[in-house]
């Protein structure tokens, strides 16, 4: 019976189920079927032959391995400052925006702000090397102007981090910041009405109405970015990456792509990247049971 009311809903509204079939295929080529080959973590890869079963093996000296428990570290650093400094921000950009009563100014401001999404992290990569360059990057011009010293940003090992992170609020908070406009145009013009009657200010309807609506895709959004935790965005470290600052920003995707990719080490990699996949599932069923024992709202 429920296979049969799954195919008339199907039937009902094959038009949306249509638009989602390209991602769903995506997901299953490049997410899903992957996963069978995550075996390969527990065995010893060879390229003539069946692989041999050794266990735990690559985990017990991946564990063991001082340079994995430097990416480990980094990984963690990295990726808590995004989540302590980038999650507000497209919050405070949805609610800014949505106070901007001028459709042409806001229009505007929307189009500047997800600009910035659209660019490949190569191109912002060369952008931030410009302009924080020591000699000729604006950023040290205006340094020097208020005569304060030039600094190399991009070799610094005290400062790369904050590069990332700023960087990334650059390019993505525009963008994330459509979730909480979808959410905020879901709220009752009445709510705001009435408050508006009672004499409530701005601020008041924000705080009052505006941010307690937000609340469940709030904590949606921050669970589902959880389950990203590890990750630190593979594709910025990689092309923020020199000598000079690896140490600091060694994440465990490139490590992985360093030593799968690039030394040939398969199953040690694979290890490395079961083990990153792992802490997210963890983290996002352990976040999901929180938020319901707290406050009965989960992702599912």
């Amino acid at each position: 019976m429920k296979l049969q009311n799954l195919i008339k809903e199907v039937k009902k509204s094959w038009v949306i189920y249509a638009m989602l079939l390209p991602t769903l295929v995506y997901f299953s080529i490049f997410h899903v079927i992957p996963l069978i080959g995550m075996k390969l973590a527990f065995q010893e890869f060879r390229i003539m032959g069946a692989n041999e079963w050794v266990g735990l093996k690559h985990f017990k000296i991946l564990f063991s391995s001082p340079a994995f428990i430097d990416v480990l570290k980094n990984t963690i650093i990295i990726s808590t400052m995004k989540i302590i400094f980038f999650f507000p921000v497209p919050i405070i950009l949805s609610i800014i925006i949505n106070e901007v009563r001028s459709n042409k100014y806001r229009k505007f401001t929307q189009s500047i702000l997800y600009l910035p999404h659209f660019l490949s992290w190569v191109v912002i990569a060369g952008v931030f090397i410009s302009l924080l360059d020591p000699t000729e990057g604006g950023f040290n011009i205006i340094r020097n102007f208020f005569q304060l010293p030039s600094v190399d940003y991009m070799t610094s090992k005290d400062h790369i981090r904050w590069v990332l992170v700023f960087s990334e609020i650059w390019r993505t908070a525009g963008w994330d910041s459509i979730i909480y406009l979808a959410a905020i145009m879901k709220i009752s013009p009445t709510l705001y009405e009435a408050a508006q009657i009672d004499g409530a200010s701005s601020f008041q309807q924000m705080t009052k109405i505006t941010l307690p609506s937000l609340y469940s895709t709030i904590v949606t959004v921050f669970i589902l970015n959880l389950g990203f935790f590890m990750n630190a965005n593979f594709d910025q470290v990689f092309n923020f990456t020199n000598d000079s600052v690896r140490s600091v920003i060694d994440i465990i995707d490139t490590y992985v792509y360093r030593i799968g990719l690039v030394n040939g080490q398969y199953a040690y990699a694979t290890a490395a990247s079961l083990f990153k996949g792992a802490i997210g599932v963890v983290l996002i069923f352990s976040t999901h049971f929180i938020s319901k024992r707290i406050s009965g709202k989960g992702v599912w």
